[in-house]
């Protein structure tokens, strides 16, 4: 392994003396761990995002996720260089130089995502095959029969991948070449999509280049595509569409903002990096690794999938909600768009009548009377008001094949595109897992590889169980787990960004003169920005209970800051 690690690092070394060229060769052939945050980063959440970027603002919102995903990129690259520049594992060096609430509160939140966010991921993936890659086969089977198949073969593959990965030299080689493939996989199924639907004529690229310049009007003002959809609603409730149109796009655009970069991948980086053996002479690759391996994968994914999204979707009700009629025959609505339709109808129901009024209609109905009056209610508002619900209510992947499927035949529609599905979500699993094993590898206090590592990194295949049980436990794990890791972002990022100006640990590593501006100004609009956005989605989600979290968290934090500080012990803060 020395022998390995010092052969690469003198391959840098040539490679720079013989220019740019040569150097961006090297660097190629020894990219990695940017590719494993790539293989996270594309996974379910980022999908269903960008399904709904498209199906909310058009191509309105394509400059919001390369945005955030820049500012995500620059506090990657902070926490990569000091990592590389001290050697130091970082959970040990926060607890030891900064704060162990600090450090153990970041492994904590991690695990917790890791186990929990691979429920859906198991979902996404069991859900794609049965409908888009293998109907035929499991299609036919009852959901949960197919499930029992498919969610145990998931999680074999994924742990022969995690085997390879902590295995030496030729099992290595090969979890990082078909990582890498599996990667590309995604990026070129949904491109794919896009270039056969470029061929066909379908896509405005003016707009969709117009799409690509910020346009941050979009915080308090509806995407100018619903004008004509608001100015038939009646004056009363044109007030309340447009504050629930611009409600949406706020979510949107400050959730890019706390996710570009999950808690989970702030411990991934610095880990895989040490475990290649990359030391201080690897600090430029390292930052090339996350703009290529990450950025450039991610956004041209993520970027796919917006487009197709908006140009099936935006501002175009969903089939069969609304009274109308296709080829002379009623369309069969869709049973989960028909309920996402119902609740953004009746909270317009609402708001006419008022809540008590609206509660007290239901009082004392059985579930079939409800679920009568509910129908009556909706279809008791004016058709322009439906329409917009009928606009607004979130498709998923399988949505998006199926209204593919007339434009670009069944094999693009449903084979490459769920080829893409698929691997977004076998990928994050994968990665998932490898996080976990360093988390328990740091618990016990070993190296991250061996029996230990293997074991912690079992642990997320608990995500199995996602396709029988993610929608009934969401509501108790998605919400802890995000209020959490939204918490510890901003913290993460912040004790990254002094430790960055901290000579007494970095020494001579230190960014100096305008280096050390430029790294500043970066880090100070991506904490403030990550910082906004997180409080935000913690009120969203948790209400002024998680806000006494974060408040409370902090208030530890700081006692224990004054305790060690009070002990005499080392702290940079």
């Amino acid at each position: 392994m020395a022998s390995k690690i010092e052969n690469d690092r003198q391959l840098i070394v040539e490679a720079r003396a013989k220019g740019k060229g040569a150097l961006l060769k090297a660097y190629i052939k020894l990219s990695g761990p940017g590719w494993l945050q790539s293989a996270i980063t594309l996974g379910g959440g980022s999908l269903s995002s960008s399904l709904y970027l498209g199906v909310l603002a058009g191509f309105a919102l394509l400059w919001l996720q390369p945005l955030a995903m820049i500012l995500g990129i620059v506090m990657l690259s902070a926490i990569g260089y000091v990592a590389l520049s001290t050697g130091e594992k970082p959970f040990r060096a926060i607890n030891k130089h900064v704060n162990p609430v600090l450090g153990w509160g970041w492994l904590i939140a991690t695990m917790m995502a890791n186990c929990v966010w691979s429920l859906p991921q198991f979902s996404l993936a069991c859900g794609s095959m049965r409908q888009n890659l293998m109907p035929g086969t499991f299609g036919s089977m009852p959901a949960d029969t197919a499930n029992a198949i498919l969610a145990p073969s998931v999680a074999v593959l994924c742990i022969i991948m995690v085997y390879l990965y902590d295995s030496q030299g030729l099992g290595y080689k090969l979890f990082n070449l078909l990582l890498k493939l599996m990667v590309a996989a995604i990026v070129i199924s949904f491109f794919g999509v896009v270039v056969y639907m470029s061929v066909k004529g379908k896509l405005d690229w003016g707009g969709i280049f117009g799409g690509l310049v910020p346009n941050f009007r979009m915080l308090w003002e509806p995407a100018d595509t619903f004008k004509d959809a608001l100015a038939v609603v009646g004056p009363d409730f044109r007030g309340y569409w447009t504050g629930r149109i611009v409600t949406e796009q706020q979510d949107v655009l400050v959730a890019a903002a706390a996710t570009a970069v999950g808690i989970n991948m702030t411990f991934l980086l610095p880990y895989s990096m040490l475990k290649r053996g990359w030391n201080k002479d690897f600090r430029g690759l390292a930052i090339f690794d996350l703009s290529t391996g990450l950025f450039i994968p991610f956004i041209l994914a993520t970027g796919c999938v917006v487009i197709a999204s908006a140009s099936q979707f935006h501002i175009k009700p969903a089939p069969g909600l609304l009274p109308d009629v296709q080829g002379g025959e009623a369309v069969k609505p869709d049973l989960a768009l028909l309920g996402r339709f119902q609740g953004l109808a009746l909270e317009r129901v609402k708001k006419e009548i008022g809540t008590e009024n609206f509660n007290a209609q239901f009082a004392g109905l059985n579930p079939e009377e409800i679920s009568g009056l509910k129908t009556k209610l909706v279809s008791g508002l004016p058709l322009a008001d439906k329409r917009i619900a009928a606009m607004l209510v979130r498709r998923d992947a399988n949505h998006l094949a199926m209204a593919l499927s007339p434009l670009t035949g069944k094999v693009v529609a449903h084979y490459v595109f769920g080829i893409g599905v698929v691997g977004m979500a076998i990928s994050s699993i994968i990665i998932l897992m490898l996080i976990n094993g360093f988390c328990v590898t740091e618990i016990i206090g070993i190296e991250g590889k061996g029996l230990w590592y293997r074991l912690g990194s079992i642990l997320p295949a608990v995500g199995l169980l996602g396709p029988f049980f993610w929608k009934d436990a969401a509501p108790y794990l998605a919400v802890p787990t995000s209020v959490f890791g939204f918490i510890l972002i901003p913290i993460a990022y912040i004790t990254f960004a002094l430790v960055m100006n901290q000579k007494k640990l970095l020494g001579d590593n230190m960014p100096k003169g305008v280096s050390r501006i430029v790294w500043n100004i970066l880090m100070i609009i991506a904490v403030v920005l990550v910082s906004v956005g997180a409080v935000y989605m913690v009120k969203k989600k948790a209400g002024w209970v998680g806000i006494g979290g974060v408040i409370a968290f902090i208030m530890l934090a700081v006692v224990v800051h004054f305790i060690r500080k009070a002990q005499g012990k080392e702290s940079l803060l």
